[in-house]
């Protein structure tokens, strides 16, 4: 008989930098009471709990400890993080041939020991690997969640708000498609507090044309090569974007966000998984949201679909 998922129980398979910024965010956040962390070096997931763990006297009870894959059985949400790191110059797209080895066995042990778990996807490129891991493991679509275009999206609002000395949390735009080179942003539905875009900008004289929201994307879009530049790697952020999807699953709020899910025909895309607008709750991706998009956004969404079809296509082979 299956074991019932514990609602208060995690676990984080990959305890490099991403995985362990994630799982200090779920120390932090008191959403969890027990959180077990999978490496494949064991003496790093020891270290990564045991330094967690002294902090605790600080923060919510919680029991956190290196495990292994038969300690997913009662795990609700499962995040995977693990996989090789996107060096400089490198795009998320050719770190593929290197994380679908990783995948390929992670995804078959997490099948062994749990079928009932809701599976966050991190590793890059993500879209192809939240494809990968929805066909090998079997789970139904909505209960494997990439995170998208959540971290994009998070930029844009960031500098948006920057720009127009605005608070972020009132800007509302997405940036959809891959969590790659061929994303686009949402121009055509952004406001600001219900003020349309275009019309905020004629309101205050920012914006006259339309080069500084296109050297805004580049900056969304190519944030992560500078971040890698600076400092090797990017994980504060990506761990809050990660915190933010698990408190509308574990809470059930039922939020709009970009996460990467499974398409059935929405914008007339079918069989591949893309950052869209979707509605994410206790059971997961609920529906997607399929959003006005003007026609070359459209087009750009859709040409950013073929890009991860490919990758797919050229991976075929691991697909068994």
């Amino acid at each position: 008989m299956a074991t019932a998922p514990n609602k208060r129980k995690c676990a984080v398979i990959g305890c490099g930098n991403v995985g362990a910024s994630i799982a200090y965010t779920y120390t932090m956040s008191g959403l969890f009471s027990e959180m077990v962390l999978i490496d494949l070096n064991r003496a790093k997931a020891e270290g990564e709990a045991m330094d967690l763990s002294h902090g605790l006297p600080f923060l919510s009870p919680m029991k956190i400890y290196a495990g292994g894959y038969a300690d997913l059985t009662d795990a609700f949400l499962i995040i995977i993080a693990a996989g090789a790191n996107q060096k400089e110059g490198e795009t998320r797209l050719q770190l593929l041939s290197t994380n679908l080895k990783i995948f390929a066995s992670i995804v078959r042990q997490i099948k062994q020991y749990t079928t009932s778990a809701i599976l966050l996807v991190v590793t890059n490129p993500v879209d192809v690997l939240t494809y990968y891991t929805m066909r090998v493991s079997g789970y139904p679509p909505e209960k494997v969640i990439g995170s998208g275009t959540v971290l994009d999206t998070a930029r844009l609002k960031q500098l948006l708000g920057n720009y127009l000395s605005v608070d972020s949390r009132n800007i509302h735009a997405f940036i959809i498609g891959e969590h790659g080179d061929s994303e686009l942003a949402v121009w055509s539905s952004a406001n600001i507090s219900g003020i349309d875009l275009d019309d905020y900008f004629r309101i205050t004289g920012a914006c006259n044309d339309n080069e500084c929201l296109q050297d805004m994307f580049a900056d969304v879009r190519d944030a992560a090569y500078r971040i890698i530049a600076g400092k090797g790697a990017t994980y504060y952020a990506i761990a809050q974007a990660v915190m933010r999807i698990t408190q509308s699953i574990l809470r059930d709020e039922n939020t709009v966000m970009p996460v990467s899910t499974l398409l059935h025909g929405e914008y007339g895309i079918s069989d591949v998984c893309l950052g869209v607008p979707a509605v994410v709750g206790v059971t997961g991706v609920k529906r997607v949201l399929e959003i006005p998009l003007d026609e070359n956004e459209l087009q750009k969404l859709r040409k950013s679909a073929q890009t991860v079809k490919q990758e797919l296509a050229d991976c075929h082979a691991s697909f068994v």
